[in-house]
């Protein structure tokens, strides 16, 4: 468990240091988010096609989970129906806020079980868990930034 752990951490690292579908996208749905406690903040920006995620990006600032977060959801969600897209977030989210030592679906999750570890810093959840709010958001064309708060 300690080298998936190591491999976990790396995989956040690099998409903290080099994220991937990073700036803006224009004529696309956009949305805001805001984490008042860490100050993380985040554009999400989405291009549709009907229920379908064409492409994805993002803009903003904020710590290592925030980001790495936002750069693999938007890996993630590109090509993907709004269904199917809640089913991942409702996947993401469960595996986040879980008890610490569950095993991550990583079938269903892929990548984006580096975030497994989140749930032991409860604190953290909502840096993990801006990016996906702000998607929601964006899908839904709401006009309110989303907080964590």
């Amino acid at each position: 468990m300690s080298d998936l752990r190591e491999l976990y951490q790396e995989i956040i690292l690099d998409h903290n240091k080099q994220p991937r579908n990073f700036g803006r996208l224009e004529d696309a749905r956009r949305a805001d988010g805001h984490n008042p406690l860490c100050g993380d903040q985040i554009t999400v920006y989405l291009k549709m096609n009907g229920d379908i995620i064409e492409d994805a990006r993002f803009e903003g600032a904020g710590c290592a989970i925030s980001k790495a977060s936002a750069s693999m959801m938007t890996e993630a969600v590109k090509g993907h129906t709004v269904d199917e897209v809640e089913g991942l977030f409702e996947g993401f989210h469960r595996m986040v806020t879980s008890e610490p030592g569950m095993l991550p679906d990583v079938e269903k999750l892929g990548k984006l079980a580096a975030f497994s570890g989140v749930c032991e810093f409860p604190a953290r959840v909502k840096c993990a868990s801006l990016a996906w709010h702000t998607l929601r958001a964006a899908i839904e064309e709401a006009k309110t930034p989303v907080s964590t708060e």
